[in-house]
């Protein structure tokens, strides 16, 4: 499995104010590039794609970003 030069049309744009996985972006191993992509496997060489953080640090930053997105805000009247 190598970088055939695909991943490039889908290559992805460091966010401003928040992190890239939880944007939505994946990375990929072998082409060493985050890509904005609906599947799990690279387009490009066929590996599978990182959805989550490797990092303790970043990851703890990811679960607190989804957790406060998924709280219900209440409405008091």
């Amino acid at each position: 499995m190598t970088c055939k030069g695909i991943c490039t049309r889908y290559k992805a744009q460091k966010p401003v104010g928040s992190g890239r996985y939880a944007c939505g972006q994946k990375r990929c191993q072998i082409c060493e590039i985050f890509i904005k992509w609906d599947g799990l496997w690279c387009p490009c060489c066929g590996y599978r794609l990182r959805t989550k953080p490797r990092n303790l640090k970043y990851k703890a930053k990811l679960r607190a970003k989804k957790s406060t997105i998924a709280q219900p805000i209440e409405i008091r009247s």
